[in-house]
């Protein structure tokens, strides 16, 4: 705490954990917003005050929207990377008794018809369900948040009430 009661902004930041794979993507992402996009908008709003009148130009308004859009993602992946930390073996360490579902498991399930679905679960920005890389967040994130290898967990979506049960869990890299 700092003086005046008020917290200390540094020690309150949230650090995002991501995989190897998902900070690397973020980076060429950032990467290309600001080599190759940065540049190709640039170029359009160069274009478009060539043109002629740009106080009546639709071409160059939709460009400043774009210029704008553009700086806001490249700022909040920017952030994004400044407070993140990637996910390695050794994050997990050692832990008394079993292993719980939390974020960087890669969680193994059986659903009631015997079918396998194999999960990893990772913070929002990272989930690619088609990938297997589900939310902390998403209804089966939540449901299994906690719960240990054995565990019968039912998970409420739209499609209804599934029941897994929990086969293993073991950190994701």
């Amino acid at each position: 705490m700092s003086i005046g009661g008020q917290s200390d902004a540094k020690s309150e930041r949230k650090v995002y954990r991501l995989t190897p794979e998902g900070f690397a993507k973020k980076q060429e992402r950032l990467d290309y917003l600001r080599n190759v996009k940065r540049r190709e908008i640039a170029d359009y709003i160069h274009e478009a005050k060539e043109a002629g009148d740009i106080s009546e130009s639709s071409a160059y308004e939709e460009a400043k929207s774009d210029q704008a859009k553009l700086e806001g993602e490249i700022m909040e992946l920017e952030h994004l990377l400044a407070l993140s930390e990637i996910m390695t073996p050794d994050m997990h360490g050692a832990q008394s008794g079993p292993a719980t579902v939390r974020i960087g498991m890669q969680v193994e399930l059986e659903t009631e018809s015997g079918s396998k679905r194999t999960f990893k679960l990772v913070e929002t920005f990272e989930a690619d369900p088609k990938a297997g890389l589900i939310s902390d967040q998403s209804p089966v994130g939540k449901a299994l948040m906690g719960h240990r290898e054995g565990d019968e967990v039912n998970v409420s979506t739209p499609g209804g009430v599934t029941r897994y049960i929990i086969l293993s869990i073991r950190p994701m890299l």
